[in-house]
């Protein structure tokens, strides 16, 4: 393939343990917290900085683009240096930016310092190639599920942990104990996490010139990372727009019992193992069918739940285990085309996830101004009916 020198990737499957499995589940899920933690927070930054909620949801946005950028420019590395070291000089970048936002002194010093926590916070987008390089063939769907129950436990949990501390001790505690999360994290990484050479020879400018390459090669990718784009987008209308209905008429919550709903979803984690194990068994494009049917059954109860509490929580139960069973689903096809090239088929896959989160983040605030509750959940419906029809139409393609 052209611009791309790679080296033979020795199978590494033995020298993963279930010690070193639930270490990378959890690092996953305290490091991705970090982009998450600001959407039950929103309304009370809105009134710490003076500004329209419209205007505020700009730092749940621009905390995705971050991540999408760390994804797009420094994840690649993880095939070109050595994946150890760039965590945890990534690590440490996050400690630092999530203390700068705790110490903010205005709107925009917030919306820069969101951006770069995103940047730094893309550790899981290297632990995951680490994870299934060092995993068997015939287990990596499994190995690479369990680490990725970590990552959306992060995804929910960090809503619920915002919330509490955000209603008990203010938005900037989050911030504060966030990153100080993070130190601890990268003093424990420092000891335990294994080194992981290098597959790539070539230079910075050829690494990235293979992503195109990729992209241009291999279908399964093209197909997977357009899905994610649609799905993610959904998830993100969902997340970032919650907080604005369920503080107003009829429920009035405040932002411990926003935070709850992240530890409803949760129970979605529970669904990554058996997506990956039935992935391996049984083919991702039949577990992919049945993620994205459960999204669309989630947004069709959720239209019609805006004053029911139960339908709710219905709703974000499916939504969960829906994104985490397609989401398996994508990363074990992906994972499977190119060994050596792990860490870019990541990149393309989550860069193009998380600009639909970004994208479904800011399309959800303004939807939310004009069409409140129902349009939200016309826009995550439109992206997630999106995404089965790429995946019925991939069906048709396979099967002809």
């Amino acid at each position: 393939m052209e611009n791309m020198i790679t080296l033979p990737v020795e199978r590494k499957g033995s020298r993963i343990s279930n010690t070193l499995v639930i270490l990378m589940a959890i690092t996953c899920g305290m490091v991705v917290a970090n982009i998450y933690y600001n959407q039950p927070l929103l309304l009370m930054m809105a009134d710490t900085f003076g500004v329209s909620n419209s205007k505020v949801s700009v730092i749940a946005t621009i905390t995705q683009v971050g991540y999408t950028l760390g994804l797009l420019l420094i994840v690649p590395l993880g095939d070109k240096t050595e994946r150890r070291k760039l965590i945890l000089w990534k690590l440490a970048g996050a400690t630092l930016c999530m203390w700068v936002a705790a110490a903010s002194m205005n709107y925009y010093m917030m919306v820069a310092a969101s951006l770069f926590i995103g940047f730094f916070s893309a550790v899981p987008q290297l632990l995951l190639p680490m994870a299934a390089t060092l995993a068997p063939d015939e287990a990596r769907g499994r190995i690479v599920g369990k680490v990725m129950s970590g990552l959306l436990i992060g995804i929910l949990l960090s809503r619920t942990l915002s919330g509490i501390i955000g209603a008990h001790l203010g938005w900037r505690a989050v911030f504060l104990l966030g990153g100080g999360m993070m130190a601890l994290l990268l003093m424990v990484l420092y000891r335990l996490l294994p080194a992981d050479p290098p597959t790539f020879t070539g230079s910075y400018g050829s690494l990235m010139k293979s992503l195109v390459s990729l992209i241009k090669t291999y279908p399964p990718l093209r197909h997977a990372a357009l899905t994610s784009f649609l799905t993610f987008g959904a998830f993100s209308v969902f997340w970032t727009t919650l907080v604005f209905l369920l503080e107003g008429a009829p429920f009035f919550y405040k932002s411990d019992m926003v935070g709850l709903f992240g530890l409803i979803g949760a129970c979605g984690a529970l669904a990554a193992p058996a997506a990956g194990k039935s992935a391996d068994s049984r083919g991702p494009q039949f577990t992919l069918r049945i993620g994205v049917l459960a999204m669309l059954a989630s947004f069709v109860i959720m239209g019609f739940s805006a004053a029911s509490l139960a339908g709710l929580i219905i709703g974000v139960v499916l939504l969960d285990i829906g994104q985490q069973v397609a989401h398996i689903s994508n990363q074990s096809k992906v994972f499977a085309l190119l060994p050596e090239a792990r860490s870019r088929l990541n990149t393309v896959y989550m860069t193009s996830a998380f600009s639909g989160g970004a994208l479904g983040s800011l399309l959800g605030a303004q939807v939310w101004s004009h069409w409140q509750w129902t349009g939200v959940c016309a826009l995550g419906g439109a992206f997630v009916l999106a995404a089965f029809l790429l995946n019925f139409q991939q069906r048709n393609n396979t099967s002809s």
